[in-house]
Formats: C-alpha cells, structure tokens, sequence
C-alpha cells in the first residue's frame, strides 16, 4: 500500500476516519466490533494484497425506447489466500468500468472464512477445512459445504474452487442443486455460504473449545 492512496483518499464514514487515522488495523477488528466496511480503500489499507480472479464475463442487452443497449457484466472474487474473501458483481459499457465495479463490490463483500477441521474422518485438530456442514443459495442454486480430511483437496467445480481457495479453505467438499451452469448465481451461492458459516452456533466441548475448531496453526 502506497502513501499515494492514504494522502488522496478523503474518509466519508466513521470506520474510514479510524483506519485512516490508525486507530484500527486489522480486518479482524472490524468484524469482531460488527462494523460495516462501506469504502473499498478500507480494504485496500488493511489487505493490500488481495489477490483477484474473474468468474464471469458476459455481455449482457436491454431493451429500452431509444433502442437496444449493450453492456457487460463481470463477476469476481477478491481473496488474501489465508482468511477473507469476497464477490462481486459490477456493469460498465467497457471492460475497464465493469472491472472496477465488481471489484469495489468484492472488497465491500469480504468475509472472513471460518476455519477448522469438522471432518470425522480426519480430527486433525488444523485448520485446514471447515468446522462444520453449512448452506449457501442464491437464486436456483442451492450448494452444502462439507468438511473433508486432510489431503482431500477441494472438492468441488470451478468457480467453488476459485473463491475457497482464495479465502484459505484446503479440503472441502461441495455438494449442489440447482442451475448451476449460472456462474453468478453459483459463486454468490458459496459466498453466502461462507457468511452463514461466520453465523453458525457451534458446540463448546468440556474444555471451552468450540468443536471442530482449530487448536493449532
């Protein structure tokens, strides 16, 4: 992150003026405070180095009274490789406009992916899977997030397996319904999935530990 963004970037939220002003400085405290990230810079100053993969790109057409209109529409994940991710989707009449657009909404989407080692075939203790079993949907898509051991690898489609792994996932597997030809509809599937996980009450065993949960790095 270079000086040039911070000296140019002019805070319009409260949560802006905070990480601008350094009194906070990492994502984690943010979604442990409940806030809301509502600027994309915020992003930019505490994850630099988010990496980005598009899902789709597809031009899309609307009719209107001055005749037919033509655009395109992109979908993609922004991830660091180790605990957050996001999905976006933006529109622009060029490349350039779409691209920026879903990215922006991407980083505003940014989740933090829950990590842990839920498979029974495995009780590793790491985290390198998920906790436990959870659903994701959007639209006809209806995708289950299974726990896998270790070794597994990822489980799972093309555009499952470009989100998990930029969010840090491992061994998984993915289970779905629906279309799931719509790449969209897919991917924003298994991000809601990964915001149900955050979600989920888990059970707390007799030593404190949230079950399936990580002990060791």
């Amino acid at each position: 992150m270079g000086l040039s963004l911070e000296e140019e970037w002019v805070p319009r939220t409260r949560l802006g003026r905070l990480v601008a002003e350094g009194k906070i400085q990492s994502l984690d405290e943010i979604f442990r405070r409940g806030l809301v990230i509502r600027e994309p810079e915020i992003v930019d100053i505490l994850l630099p180095d988010l990496k980005r993969e598009i899902i789709e790109v597809r031009r899309v057409q609307r009719q209107t009274d001055a005749g037919e209109l033509s655009s395109l529409r992109l979908v993609i994940a922004v991830g660091d490789g180790i605990d957050y991710v996001g999905v976006g989707r933006g529109k622009g009449k060029e490349f350039r406009d779409a691209f920026n657009d879903a990215i922006k909404k991407a980083k505003l989407n940014l989740v933090k992916v829950r990590k842990g080692c839920g498979s029974w075939e495995c009780g590793c203790g790491r985290p390198h899977s998920i906790p436990a079993t959870v659903t994701g949907k959007m639209g006809s898509v209806r995708v289950k997030l299974i726990p896998a051991p270790r070794g597994a690898g990822l489980v799972a489609n093309e555009v499952a397996k470009i989100i998990l792994s930029l969010g840090g996932i491992k061994d998984i597997r993915v289970f779905s319904r629906g279309n799931t030809r719509n790449r969209m509809n897919y991917a924003f599937a298994i991000h809601d999935a990964l915001k149900n996980l955050m979600a989920l009450q888990l059970p707390v065993d007799e030593r404190g530990l949230i079950s399936g949960t990580e002990m060791n790095p």
